[in-house]
């Protein structure tokens, strides 16, 4: 399918000027760490600031109990871990159970990023987020506040209807039982695409908070490789069909897209981000301190 927006649209969308500046955008952003690695783990603890959400990475074919001491750590030096849970991944209700105790028990997590995974045949018992949040598990080891994924561009295994059925889904179940729900979404490598889908949630009448999924700076290639294996097929083609703004992205990280954004979405003269944007969250392809070499910089000026 082509991508809907257009060359024209980008470039209007970088030149304007945002009713909100990129520092201001990178307000309470959030940012992911392999929790295998531990120069990263040490690099959070020392680098970011207190408050600062920490997803942990659940690479598949790894012990998910190694988020276990990672998260403990990130705890107590006053930074929020935020384990993935991958509902494929996970082998039995037994070690559901498990993780749900140890990571709310002995890592005082209270908050997960729950996601189906990319496993076409499920490992256990769960073949979705939604299976997952309905055993109660997570609930009742006191997680209460849960992230789900949003796909911007779409999930190649599964259609946009079925995904607004899926995610209309876990919303009410939020509403119904008292969890605190969010959404975190896939990365792109453009704006319009992210507010579109931003003004068509909205217009469903689905408010939750959500944090908008960017890659940090990159090179080309990295970014490409990602891009194929996590299924952004449409603003790919931002990168292999429109080299300058490809360079600028490498060049200039992501800031072009949170110029777009702030653009695209609309006035907005107060504190708050627009669309019902929570805060920025970092994949970082290119490597942790990269990514926040990045963000302070920017936050700087």
């Amino acid at each position: 399918m082509p991508p809907s927006f257009s060359i024209l649209n980008m470039a209007m969308a970088q030149l304007a000027t945002p009713s909100q500046s990129i520092a201001e955008m990178l307000r309470g952003y959030s940012i992911e760490v392999n929790p295998r690695d531990s120069k990263a783990v040490d690099a959070a603890l020392e680098r970011l600031d207190k408050g600062t959400e920490v997803f942990l990475t659940w690479i598949p074919g790894t012990n998910p109990m190694d988020m276990v001491w990672p998260a403990s750590k990130l705890n107590r030096a006053g930074l929020v871990p935020v384990p993935h849970m991958a509902a494929r991944h996970i082998e039995s209700t037994l070690q559901l159970q498990q993780l749900a105790s140890r990571l709310a028990g002995e890592a005082g997590v209270d908050r997960i990023l729950i996601i189906a995974g990319d496993r076409r045949k499920p490992a256990g018992p769960y073949d979705s987020s939604l299976a997952v949040i309905e055993t109660g598990a997570f609930q009742r080891a006191g997680v209460t506040r849960m992230a789900v994924g949003g796909f911007p561009e779409g999930n190649p295994n599964i259609s946009n209807a079925g995904l607004e059925e899926a995610l209309a889904a876990k919303v009410t179940f939020a509403r119904t039982t008292g969890l605190e729900l969010s959404i975190v979404t896939q990365f792109c490598f453009a704006a319009e695409p992210i507010v579109e889908w931003l003004q068509r949630l909205r217009s469903l009448g689905i408010g939750i908070p959500v944090r908008v999924g960017l890659a940090g700076p990159a090179g080309l290639l990295t970014l490409a490789r990602y891009a194929v294996r996590c299924g952004v097929g449409n603003s790919l083609h931002v990168l292999t069909e429109q080299p300058s703004f490809a360079k600028l992205l490498t060049e200039k990280g992501p800031e072009p897209i949170i110029r777009g954004i702030a653009a695209l979405g609309g006035d907005n003269n107060t504190a708050k981000l627009p669309l019902g944007i929570a805060g920025l969250h970092f994949f970082v392809f290119g490597g942790f301190n990269k990514t926040l070499d990045w963000i302070n910089a920017e936050r700087a000026q």
